[in-house]
């Protein structure tokens, strides 16, 4: 098996808008083991071996007029969501607070397709999902 690093054109990307584009690269590095690879003005690159997460700061004029509450209130009214598998979901609900964000409680937890999934969210508000292996039953 090769287990060469795929070049960001052989990813899947997706780009998210934030107040601040450092605060929220530095959550998901943190949370969900995202590798910095590339930060320029304005924009700051994270990436695992599947995808890069562009994280692009929205601009000042339009910044100046959302609120981000402590603590973020959470922005369900959004279509899409980010999943990230982890290696523990209860490693990454111990990390996230320090980093502005919550991974919720155990206790909302599911099993789907050999995985335990949970909710969370990041530093401003927006929703992600973490999932990790289920042990094997038997």
């Amino acid at each position: 098996m090769d287990d060469a690093r795929p070049t960001h054109d052989e990813v899947a990307h997706a780009v998210l808008y934030a107040k601040s584009a450092e605060l929220v690269a530095r959550f998901y590095e943190a949370v969900v083991g995202l590798e910095r690879t590339g930060q320029e003005h304005g924009f700051v690159t994270v990436r695992s071996r599947e995808l890069e997460l562009v994280v692009i700061e929205i601009p000042q004029e339009i910044a100046a007029s959302i609120a981000i509450s402590t603590p973020p209130t959470r922005r369900e009214d959004t279509p899409i969501k980010l999943s990230f598998t982890v290696p523990s979901i209860d490693a990454a609900r111990g990390i996230a607070p320090t980093f502005g964000g919550i991974v919720d409680a155990s206790s909302r937890e599911w099993a789907f397709r050999g995985f335990r999934i949970c909710d969370g969210h990041d530093p401003e508000g927006n929703v992600f999902q973490l999932r990790t292996r289920s042990a094997p039953e038997g």
